[in-house]
């Protein structure tokens, strides 16, 4: 059998349109971007760091003060051996001089010592007086003098004695005038001190009392008495308060 002229074309027709309502491929999916980015993150230690390098400084200060402490106390022990001995030596020279001095006179000048003692006495009350001890030991020695008939000798250990008490005595007057706190001490001189870092000079000897003023690290002070740690000082420009020990030296 021939075919139809015109079954072909329509057979063409067809395809075409079974061939245009196919889909088409869907494209691949794309490929994710990967974006670089970098985060910093720091640790706050700053603070920290800074106070743990003041804790230390302080640490190392509060040390060395206190072995500045303890040479000054060794250099005043061995000053004090140094004076003892002078005076002995004085008081053996004037045995072998047999130094014109009556024993009358002697004798006053223990009786003014006595007085004088007990006067320092008085003036402190049950407070500690280290003065006290000494000008006994002074008039002990003057009395042992005087028996073995050294009379110059027992006169100038007497008059040591009554100077020592006289200048106690005079210094626990001060004290009541001042009308000074429990515990605090005057110096027997102003202590000339500098800061050596910015500090609070307070109302009182205490963190708890409120700050007057503060003061520029080397700072010129002057110290004139003392309470469990804290220096009662004035300024150069005529204030007063009182500041930490620590955060003080000695000025040259």
């Amino acid at each position: 059998m021939r075919a139809s002229p015109i079954l072909g074309p329509l057979l063409g027709l067809a395809a075409a349109s079974c061939a245009a309502r196919v889909p088409p491929a869907e494209p691949p999916p794309a490929a994710p971007v990967v974006i670089h980015d970098t985060v910093r993150v720091e640790r706050v230690v700053t603070v920290t760091r800074v106070d743990t390098v003041t804790d230390q400084s302080l640490r190392t200060r509060v040390a060395q003060l206190e072995l500045d402490v303890l040479a000054g106390e060794a250099r005043i022990q061995t000053l004090e051996e140094q004076l003892e001995e002078a005076r002995r030596e004085v008081v053996r020279t004037m045995a072998r001089s047999q130094t014109v001095a009556s024993r009358a006179e002697a004798a006053s000048g223990i009786a003014e010592a006595e007085l004088a003692i007990r006067t320092l006495r008085t003036e402190a009350g049950r407070r500690n007086a280290p003065e006290v001890t000494e000008a006994d030991g002074l008039l002990q020695q003057s009395n042992a003098e005087f028996d073995k008939a050294n009379f110059g000798g027992a006169l100038y250990l007497a008059g040591k004695a009554r100077t020592i008490a006289g200048k106690g005595t005079d210094r626990f007057r001060r004290v009541e005038a001042a009308g000074l706190r429990p515990g605090e001490t005057p110096f027997e001189a102003q202590l000339p001190l500098r800061t050596t870092t910015r500090a609070n000079v307070r109302e009182g000897p205490s963190t708890g009392t409120r700050i007057l003023f503060t003061l520029e690290p080397g700072s010129a002070v002057v110290a004139v008495s003392q309470v469990e740690g804290w220096v009662k000082v004035n300024d150069e420009a005529g204030r007063s308060g009182w500041i930490a020990r620590a955060l003080v030296e000695r000025r040259e």
